[in-house]
């Protein structure tokens, strides 16, 4: 599968806009600081000390901004890589991960953390500061496991049923989530809506590290797949037929994207369009081949994200959107474009 001449000059291209994008990540909000002060203070983020920056500036930026830009890298990206790994499995350019049912279930299961709270703090003793995340995490679990195991019909795995099956659990999660909205009292409410809407604000290094850790392993592993899921665009019988494991295949597609996605989820709440829009333009810059379009989306998802984060952050200063809202105003248009350009 032959990838256009210009993929190696865009990646170098992303590669440049991800150091910018995370310069920027680092550099400007409600407290700007300049070159120096930020390469000054990276002596003192890895620990060898030396003068340094004034204390504030090493401050906001050890304990601020660079979790927030490391778990906005960690967050783009695994949505991302997510989002291209879903595309080649239902073989649509225009599948998103939430099909599998795993952002509704990690939504239902943050509803019962905030709602619950209480109960469930008392019989999960010492894991309230994760409770959250935690509660997130596993219910977009279970979420993909059922829709997975709806999916599997004598041994094979359906990719139609199991689609069906996840527009069926997402309606049936966000029936579940309204439930709770009606019983939340209002400060409940108010972090139940802020938590659905996303945001990279209260980053701290104990949120970051599973993510990191998902991160890795996701990254690490599809690229491996890489012309699997190229063999695979040609259709099923012929992925087999060219020797790849399809049924196993698929299921690490889907155990993937449930970890991927519900780590991603659990961190920084629901981000919507990252998973959509990012591999479907990578897909018309670099082409359909795997080798190149899985760490293409990688590294362009990244940016967006660190990029949204710093709008949402400088837009309405010092208060803060949601960054749900400003993936969403740019992905949105984006979407009604490919619609548009597909009917013509």
């Amino acid at each position: 599968m032959k990838s256009p001449p210009n993929s190696p000059l865009l990646l170098s291209l992303l590669v440049a806009l991800l150091l910018l994008s995370i310069w920027l990540s680092l550099a400007l909000g409600p407290v700007s600081l300049d070159a120096g002060q930020v390469l000054a203070a990276l002596p003192g983020l890895v620990g060898l000390g030396g003068d340094g920056p004034p204390d504030q500036a090493l401050l906001i930026l050890g304990q601020i901004r660079l979790p927030r830009t490391l778990l906005g890298l960690c967050v783009g990206a695994v949505l991302a890589l997510c989002g291209v790994a879903m595309q080649g499995l239902f073989r649509n350019p225009l599948a998103d991960p939430g099909l599998l049912g795993v952002s509704s279930g990690a939504a239902l299961g943050a509803a019962l953390a905030i709602v619950g709270g209480v109960a469930l703090g008392h019989s999960l003793r010492g894991l309230e500061p994760y409770l959250l995340s935690l509660c997130a995490f596993l219910g977009g679990l279970a979420a993909t496991a059922l829709v997975y195991r709806l999916g599997r019909r004598e041994g094979q795995t359906h990719v139609a049923t199991m689609l069906l099956a996840g527009i069926a659990v997402t309606a049936l999660a966000a029936a579940a989530v309204g439930f709770f909205t009606y019983l939340a009292d209002d400060a409940e409410l108010r972090k139940l809506t802020f938590w659905n809407l996303g945001s990279l604000n209260g980053a701290s290094y104990e949120r970051l590290w599973p993510l990191l850790l998902v991160t890795l392993l996701v990254s690490l592993w599809l690229p491996r797949r890489a012309k699997a899921l190229n063999a695979l665009l040609l259709g099923e019988s012929e992925a087999r037929h060219l020797g790849f494991e399809v049924q196993r295949l698929k299921r690490e597609l889907v155990l993937c994207t449930a970890l991927g996605v519900g780590a991603a989820v659990a961190a920084a709440g629901l981000v919507g369009f990252i998973g959509l829009v990012v591999p479907h333009l990578m897909r018309l810059l670099v082409g359909p081949d795997h080798r190149l379009l899985l760490p293409a989306a990688g590294l362009a998802g990244a940016c967006l994200l660190l990029l949204a984060d710093l709008l949402a952050r400088l837009l309405l200063a010092p208060a803060e959107l949601p960054i749900g809202i400003v993936t969403a105003l740019i992905g949105a248009p984006f979407f009604l474009f490919l619609l548009l350009r597909g009917r013509h």
